[in-house]
């Protein structure tokens, strides 16, 4: 794209690799590398929406000129220590906010795009979808990365039904921007991609899936216990915001049954694995890391649902999300 071009393709990518650790930019420059290599893309405009003091990357920005990096020194969820990931959604809004391209993709950094990924973006929106998520593929031949993508993605592994879909990922979808800025309250200061499928949806719009915008998930150096700590977060931040949306007694109900989820999400990994066939094999050999990491994401969600907090510090995702959808 020259300097003079209108962008037809806003990318926002979010650093997502930071959930127990310190922000560091070692996932964002092969993510970068996919973008910047796209195949019969249209004009982009790629935009990273990044705290201050993420290690190593003043390096990454040296190397990709073309790239916005947006420094966000204000998050309001962002508790400056591991153990929380609402941030995550509040540098989407923030890059959402900044972006000119009439087509908005939210993709993360441990994510590498196939070479006409965005060709496959725009093409989905020839449809009358306001959203359009892609497939999701794990991109390492690992048991604990297969384990951790089948928590994650499975749903979206291909084949994926192209068309109308309930569901949309924030690691791999593309909005019109014209609806986004109709429902601009709902992700301004968080984006939630429930609560914005949700307010589309209740507008009228509708959210599509495209097979062919394929997102290969590329977490390098996985290790066990980091992996484990990460579900418990996820799994507390998810059942912290659903109870800050949501009244007293069906926060008790949820909490109960927590302890029960483990075999009810297992079973539907599996149903799913063996009705998609193509890498129930992995599958199978990711099993017994795979049953730890959901037994510590609901451990996780009864911590979220038991306290109402996404982490030890209270961050505030819940209250802004319920704020945006009243």
């Amino acid at each position: 794209m020259t300097a003079d071009q209108e962008p037809v393709l806003s990318i926002i990518v979010a650093i997502v690799s930071d959930t127990t650790g310190l922000p560091d930019a070692k996932h964002l420059e092969p993510c970068l590398a996919a973008l910047t290599h796209q195949t019969g893309a249209p004009p982009i405009e790629i935009i990273v929406p990044h705290l201050p003091a993420v290690a190593g990357i003043a390096a990454v920005q040296a190397r990709y000129p073309g790239v916005r990096f947006a420094e966000i020194p204000d998050l309001k969820t962002y508790t400056g220590q591991g153990g929380s990931r609402e941030h995550h959604d509040e540098l989407r809004a923030r890059g959402i906010a900044l972006a000119r391209g009439r087509i908005v993709a939210l993709i993360e950094d441990v994510g590498i795009a196939a070479p006409t990924w965005a060709a496959a973006m725009v093409a989905g929106h020839a449809q009358p979808f306001a959203g359009v998520g892609g497939a999701i593929e794990n991109g390492i031949d690992r048991p604990l990365n297969w384990a951790v993508y089948f928590c994650d993605f499975l749903r979206y592994q291909n084949p994926l039904p192209e068309g109308e879909s309930a569901i949309a990922s924030d690691a791999n979808v593309s909005y019109k921007r014209s609806a986004l800025e109709q429902i601009n309250p709902v992700w301004r200061e968080v984006f939630h991609e429930a609560s914005v499928n949700g307010a589309l949806r209740e507008r009228g719009s509708k959210i599509g899936l495209a097979p062919a915008a394929v997102v290969y998930q590329h977490r390098q150096g996985l290790q066990p216990g980091s992996a484990l700590r990460e579900r418990f977060v996820w799994g507390r931040s998810y059942a912290a915001t659903r109870a800050g949306l949501a009244g007293m007694p069906r926060r008790v109900f949820w909490a109960v049954f927590a302890p029960a989820l483990p075999l009810i999400l297992l079973y539907r990994m599996t149903a799913m694995a063996a009705a998609k066939r193509r890498t129930l094999g992995a599958f199978i050999k990711s099993a017994p890391i795979l049953v730890a990491l959901v037994v510590s994401s609901a451990l996780g969600e009864f911590a979220g649902y038991l306290t109402g907090r996404a982490n030890k510090t209270g961050a505030p995702a819940a209250e802004a999300i319920a704020r945006g959808t009243r």
